[in-house]
């Protein structure tokens, strides 16, 4: 369905038989240029030039890389599938909108109508022209506006239909990015935390390494008052003096 819807949108935007363009880019992401034109049988400027048309109302994306062998650049396309149906709810929005002016205008104003050149004019249009068509002079006649109306119901209903199909479609595509965004974002997540860890670990190691060369209060205190005691001046003990006895002759 997605698929079919975008086909048209691509061929009023781009021209007939671009549409095949939305098969080859539908559901895939950066498709080399030349293999587009080698699928739908144009050359790579035919093909550019309808993704160029594209790209200008947003529809495709592109990424370049350089060909080391050649030595040119290669344009890998991707077909953004979400505003591409945006843009075609927007076009249904805008057709409603001009077809209930046109049916409020049908069923409140009067129109008349010059059955020799089939030209109808509003009230206003007529009076200003004394009732007188301006090609032949025939005298205009009150148009019937039942079927124009019930014409414009039809359209009207036709695409309120579509442009629910598009909503559904939309919602579908909008959904699958979400999704697909939070499971970026989840993984993004685990990412950050195995992060986090490793970076603590390594904060855990390092001061764990600093621990090691560091020695503790303890044992710092222990050392000092082991170096004190060495550094403390041991007294010798004072010799006595030996005093010889002189002895005395008789």
């Amino acid at each position: 369905m997605q698929e079919k819807l975008l086909s048209d949108l691509v061929e009023k935007l781009a021209g007939e038989n671009s549409g095949l363009i939305v098969g080859i880019l539908f559901n895939k992401k950066n498709v080399n240029e030349f293999l587009i034109a080698k699928r739908m049988e144009l050359t790579i400027n035919q093909v550019r030039n309808i993704l160029y048309k594209l790209s200008n109302f947003g529809l495709v994306s592109f990424i370049r890389k350089k060909d080391n062998r050649k030595g040119w650049y290669i344009y890998y396309w991707t077909l953004n599938t979400e505003k591409s149906l945006a843009m075609i709810e927007k076009s249904l929005k805008d057709k409603i909108d001009s077809l209930e002016k046109s049916l409020n205008s049908r069923e409140t104003e009067r129109f008349f109508i010059c059955k020799s050149c089939g030209i109808e004019v509003t009230e206003e249009k007529a009076l200003e022209m004394g009732f007188s068509c301006e090609e032949c002079a025939e005298i205009y006649e009150l148009a019937e506006n039942t079927k124009n109306i019930k014409d414009l119901k039809s359209k009207k209903t036709k695409i309120k239909n579509e442009l629910e199909t598009i909503k559904t479609e939309l919602d579908k595509v909008r959904e699958k990015l979400r999704k697909k965004k939070e499971r970026a974002n989840k993984k993004e997540e685990k990412e950050l935390e195995k992060e986090k860890a490793r970076k603590k670990e390594e904060r855990k190691k390092a001061r764990a390494k600093t621990a090691k060369k560091k020695p503790t209060k303890k044992v710092a205190k222990k050392a000092k008052k082991k170096v004190a005691k060495k550094k403390k001046v041991v007294k010798k003990p004072v010799k006595k003096k030996v005093t010889k006895k002189v002895k005395k002759k008789k």
